[in-house]
C-alpha cells in the first residue's frame, strides 16, 4: 500500500488487489449500517464460500436503518446527537435532519466504493472529489474506532502496542502465544492504513490550495 501522491492534478494511492478488496467491502458495510444498498456487493455476499474478510465484518452487515435514537454505538458515532442532555429535542433534530444526513453519507461512500472498483492498483482520486472522499474515510474510521472501542488517546495507544507485539510475535514465530485478540489487531491495522491514507489524502487538498494562493 502506498499513500496519495500528486499525479497531473489527481490524487494517486496504489492498493495491491486484496487491499482494495478489503477497503471496498467495509466501504459497502458502512452504506449498509446508514440504510443504503450495497454498492454492488451483493453477488459477492451471496457467494456459499465466505472470505476471511466476510467473516470479520459479518457484524456490520444487515443492521437495519432506524430514524430514532438508534442503539448502536457505531451509528451513534456517524449520526450524533444534536443535544444529548435534551431527548425531546434531539429527537427531534435527528427526524428533521437524519434522512438528509444519512444520504449524504451514503452518497460520499458510493463514490469511493466506485473510485476503488476501477480496475488496476491506482487508487485515483480528483481534485473535486478530495474532501467528499475524506469525509468517507472518517465515516469508515469512526464506525470501525467504535468497533475497537477506541474513545481516547488512551486506547489508540493500547491498540498501536497491541498491533507491536502482534507483529513481533509473528516476525519471531511467536504467534501461538499471542496474547491479543486476533481479530482486533486485523480491525486496528485496517483503522491505522485508512488514517494514514486519509492524512495523505488531505496533504495534497492542501498542496493544491496553497499552489492557488500562491498564484
Amino acid at each position: 500500500m502506498r499513500g496519495f501522491l500528486e499525479r497531473d492534478g489527481v490524487a494517486v494511492a496504489e492498493l495491491d488487489e486484496d487491499e482494495r478488496a478489503v477497503v471496498a467491502r467495509i466501504v459497502a458495510d458502512v452504506g449498509l449500517l446508514l440504510g443504503g444498498e450495497a454498492f454492488g456487493m451483493q453477488a459477492e455476499q451471496t457467494r456459499p464460500e465466505r472470505s476471511e474478510a466476510d467473516e470479520i465484518f459479518s457484524h456490520l452487515v444487515g443492521l437495519e436503518e432506524s430514524l430514532a435514537e438508534p442503539s448502536d454505538p457505531a451509528i451513534l458515532r456517524l449520526l450524533p446527537n444534536a443535544a444529548p442532555t435534551d431527548r425531546e429535542v434531539a429527537s427531534e433534530f435527528r427526524r428533521l435532519t437524519e434522512g438528509d444526513l444519512r444520504a449524504t453519507k451514503v452518497t460520499r461512500l458510493r463514490l469511493m466504493w466506485e473510485q476503488l472498483s476501477e480496475d488496476g492498483p491506482d487508487w485515483e482520486v480528483r481534485e473535486e472529489d478530495a474532501m467528499a472522499t475524506a469525509a468517507a474515510l472518517t465515516d469508515v474510521r469512526l464506525v470501525l474506532a467504535s468497533r475497537l472501542s477506541l474513545d481516547t488517546d488512551e486506547d489508540a495507544d493500547r491498540l498501536h502496542t497491541e498491533i507491536e507485539l502482534a507483529q513481533h510475535a509473528l516476525e519471531t514465530d511467536a504467534d501461538d502465544d499471542l496474547l491479543v485478540d486476533p481479530e482486533r489487531v486485523w480491525l486496528g491495522m485496517l483503522y491505522q492504513a485508512l488514517t494514514w491514507l486519509q492524512e495523505s489524502l488531505i496533504a495534497f487538498v492542501m498542496s493544491i490550495e496553497e499552489r492557488k494562493s500562491d498564484e
